[in-house]
């Protein structure tokens, strides 16, 4: 049985999007930074979720990270289901890509000009993932989206962008939506459809397709906690966009290299045009890629009139790590063990929750899970009292967790002990 088809009893998850967490912050009460940083950056933070209104509590102002864990500046140690939001599966400050590092800043830091380690993290991933036939790496997963809209917008000469509700592509103004800041006219460029409906797809294709320039979407999303689709939904959205001639992107910007040594793709056999990257790829440091078949990803400049430029895309630094992670993933092979450990964690959620009579819900997959509850004052009493026992959980309950590489059966249990204390309190 494939990891897809395990996780598929969880693939209907609530359809909440970025927004409403965006909604959250704008109308929740007043934030309690630390006084340091409340009158420098703005509310306190550089990343809303980082604000922990969704849990009514003040940020957590972290010091270092080693292995599975964090401490904070009060020197307190917590085992860390955050894991850099995805990008560390190798573990905090691991010894080869620390190596890896080392050895780049002892050449330099930004050398300006195109480095041999580009062309080795770009072999890396086109030979994990086969769709990918050209690559440009970008400072950040927002760009690769951007850029990998722009391309479809060139190929195919519309202009309007299918997304998913839930799904969340970066803060670009092509993919935003309805944000205070995107004029309506960049707003309507934007359509939007249900996850996991194959109806509303093929309602929406009936009467749009041929505007369509692209279609973008998670193939597993995780930004309204952990939704596994539905085969059948992909498959029918690959035929779709082959039929009305629309560009399918797929965001792995979260699920490249994470359940897989590839993207998960594969696994589902549905291919895209384009993919864009981001996270493990780069290895702790900022980080995006878009790639794709060689004629779409040829009309970006110099070769083509698509124009992208930055002065640290294909950062020496990042490509080091990157590389380093990369070739650790593919000796050491970890993702049984992590679909064990998510298993392992999942279960026994779900089984101390039974227990007491509490409704949860845990979607799952591989070494990526979510944990629902039946209002968001539960979820902020669970995910606070995790943190007094020294478990850090996203402090929101639509963002995933991530297990790690060094994260181990032991400490998992311990986890699943701690909540059913917190169950029966």
């Amino acid at each position: 049985m494939s990891i897809i088809e395990k996780a598929e009893e969880g693939r209907r998850g609530p359809k909440k999007v970025k927004r409403a967490e965006k909604a959250c912050c704008a109308l929740s009460g007043p934030l309690r930074p630390s006084q340091a940083l409340s009158g420098l950056l703005v509310g306190g933070v550089n990343s809303p979720v980082r604000a922990f209104r969704r849990v009514g509590a003040s940020p957590v102002i972290l010091r270092s990270g080693r292995g599975a864990w964090v401490t904070d500046t009060h020197g307190r140690r917590s085992l860390d289901f955050i894991m850099g939001w995805g990008a560390l599966i190798l573990g905090h400050n691991h010894p080869q890509v620390l190596t890896a590092i080392q050895k780049q800043l002892s050449q330099g830091t930004l050398l300006g000009l195109t480095t041999e380690l580009e062309g080795q993290l770009a072999q890396a991933i086109c030979e994990a993932i086969p769709s990918i036939e050209r690559i440009r790496f970008t400072p950040s997963g927002t760009e690769a989206c951007m850029t990998a809209i722009r391309l479809a917008r060139a190929w195919t000469r519309r202009t309007k962008i299918l997304t998913f509700e839930g799904c969340y592509h970066g803060h670009s103004d092509v993919l935003l939506g309805q944000d205070a800041g995107v004029p309506s006219s960049l707003a309507q460029e934007q359509l939007e459809a249900p996850y996991n409906n194959i109806e509303a797809l093929e309602d929406i294709m009936k009467r749009r397709g041929s505007e369509l320039a692209g279609v973008i979407v998670e193939p597993v999303a995780a930004n309204m906690g952990v939704v596994v689709p539905d085969r059948g939904w992909l498959t029918r959205l690959r035929a779709l966009t082959t039929t009305h001639g629309i560009v399918l992107i797929f965001d792995e910007i979260v699920t490249g290299f994470r359940l897989r040594d590839g993207g998960i793709q594969e696994t589902m056999g549905v291919k895209p045009e384009l993919t864009t990257l981001g996270k493990i790829i780069g290895g702790g440091f900022p980080v995006g890629a878009v790639g794709g078949q060689a004629a779409i990803m040829d009309q970006l400049a110099p070769s083509g009139a698509v124009y992208h430029a930055g002065t640290f895309a294909g950062h020496p630094v990042t490509m080091a790590a990157g590389l380093a992670t990369l070739k650790m993933l593919r000796q050491r092979q970890p993702y049984e063990r992590l679909e064990a450990m998510g298993d392992q964690l999942a279960s026994g959620l779900r089984e101390g929750a039974q227990r007491q009579g509490i409704a949860v819900h845990v979607n799952q997959i591989g070494s990526m899970l979510t944990v629902f509850f039946a209002n968001t004052k539960q979820f902020a009493a669970f995910a606070n009292g995790l943190r007094a026992q020294r478990v850090m959980i996203p402090p929101s309950p639509y963002e995933t967790w991530f297990l790690s590489a060094v994260h181990t059966a032991s400490q998992i249990e311990q986890v699943v002990d701690r909540a059913r204390r917190l169950y029966a309190a």
